[in-house]
């Protein structure tokens, strides 16, 4: 169920990528201010974020998930009838704030399905919806706007959202915080815990070495990411001459579907190698990382579209190995009373600093060094595997210092875990 509220999750974002070209042509958008469209989402959305998991530590994950569906569908919705520069950054930024409840919450509640045994298989197969509700919006949003106008493709969305979450009321279930790291004693025990304050929150998270560790590394990642979300449309247009709905297709899937691909195997093996290490998640996300450095390189620098598919396949590939981690690692060092707060710390962080991508890559294209945007972007876009390599550097420290940073020794039915 939550699969599909991921989906629309990021279809509803990703929808406005594809029709920049189709916005900067009726509205005379300059490449900076469709950065700052891009950015208003990913602003609000990290500033909300330790709100929205602080709430999530306390109120029932289900009604925050569904919602927040229910808002940010309508939002969604709300997008068609924009006409000027501050309605699209003002919708953004609504959507942003919609949307920020979501992963906390389910991310939360998904864990306290799953143990360290197949957390990372469970929440890799979430993620897989990340990139196929990208891919969708992405390619429905270019398709719509060239079939029926720009407009069409978020009432769809919209709507579509909207639907889901009233029919998914019925049958969302919310488990009891921590029951899939805790016997029956201990669960008790937590249960009767009260909710940590913010105080307690910030000791149990920026006193972890680990968990700040992880935090940079994904501020890194996520701004990468962001680039790559806000921007490939347009520089398949622009650079490869790409039709509209072909580009919107194209910018998406050829990453997103690879990720989707791989981001199982990240989960299987993650969960492999959590059972030797405690730092084995990061060890997956910090290899993910280090070989997608290579590739992000190519995609700046290859002037062949054959070449550019074939590399930003492979990004998408080693991309996947480490989003499959990236909550069930910090749920590895911090307990599950914190899990939501600490998911909504990651998304402050992570997308906070990712917003700054597409402005800084917008402000490149128009005012680089190159003779052109377009030669300006693709420079840009190649010194990403710069960020990439420091991020992987990151999680290699993380996984050496983890086992220090346990905060207790997960429940193991097979006596398979590893010791404090």
């Amino acid at each position: 169920m939550l699969w599909f509220v991921c989906f629309f999750n990021y279809a509803d974002r990703q929808a406005i990528f594809s029709v920049f070209p189709r916005l900067k042509d009726e509205f005379g958008f300059d490449k900076v201010q469709l950065g700052l469209i891009g950015s208003a989402f990913m602003w609000v959305y990290a500033l909300a974020a330790p709100v929205a998991g602080f709430v999530g530590d306390r109120w029932r994950r289900k009604h925050l998930i569904l919602g927040g569906c229910v808002f940010w569908s309508f939002v969604t919705m709300l997008t068609g009838s924009c006409g000027k520069l501050w309605h699209f950054v003002s919708v953004r930024a609504l959507e942003g704030l919609g949307e920020t409840f979501y992963f906390p919450a389910s991310t939360s509640l998904i864990s306290d399905y799953h143990g360290v045994r197949t957390r990372s298989r469970a929440l890799a197969f979430h993620n897989s919806s990340v990139y196929l509700g990208t891919i969708a919006g992405g390619w429905l949003g270019a398709w719509f706007a060239v079939h029926s106008g720009w407009r069409s493709g978020f009432y769809f969305f919209g709507g579509a959202g909207i639907l889901l979450a009233l029919v998914l009321y019925r049958f969302l279930r919310e488990p009891a915080r921590g029951q899939a790291d805790f016997d029956p004693a201990q669960l008790d025990q937590a249960a009767a815990s009260a909710p940590l304050t913010w105080c307690e929150v910030g000791l149990v998270f920026f006193r972890n070495r680990t968990a700040l560790l992880l935090l940079a590394a994904f501020l890194g990642a996520n701004f990468v990411a962001a680039i790559f979300l806000t921007w490939t449309p347009t520089f398949l247009v622009e650079k490869f001459h790409f039709q509209l709905a072909s580009a919107g297709f194209s910018g998406s899937v050829f990453i997103h579907l690879a990720s989707a691909m791989s981001v199982p195997f990240g989960g299987w093996l993650a969960d492999r190698w959590a059972r030797r290490h405690p730092g084995g998640r990061m060890l997956v996300q910090a290899l993910g990382l280090l070989a997608g450095s290579v590739f992000v390189f190519l995609v700046g620098t290859t002037a062949r579209v054959g070449v550019l598919l074939v590399v930003m396949s492979l990004f998408g590939l080693c991309k996947g190995l480490y989003d499959s981690n990236i909550f069930a690692a910090i749920f590895d060092v911090v307990e599950p009373r914190a899990r939501g707060t600490a998911a909504g710390i990651m998304n402050t962080v992570g997308w906070g600093g990712g917003a700054l991508g597409p402005l800084v890559v917008g402000w490149i294209s128009a005012h680089g060094r190159r003779a052109t945007e377009m030669e300006n972007m693709s420079e840009a876009i190649a010194f990403c595997s710069v960020i990439y390599i420091f991020a992987a550097a990151l999680l290699f420290l993380a996984a050496a210092r983890a086992r220090r940073d346990i905060p207790f020794v997960p429940l193991q039915p097979h006596g398979t875990g590893f010791p404090k």
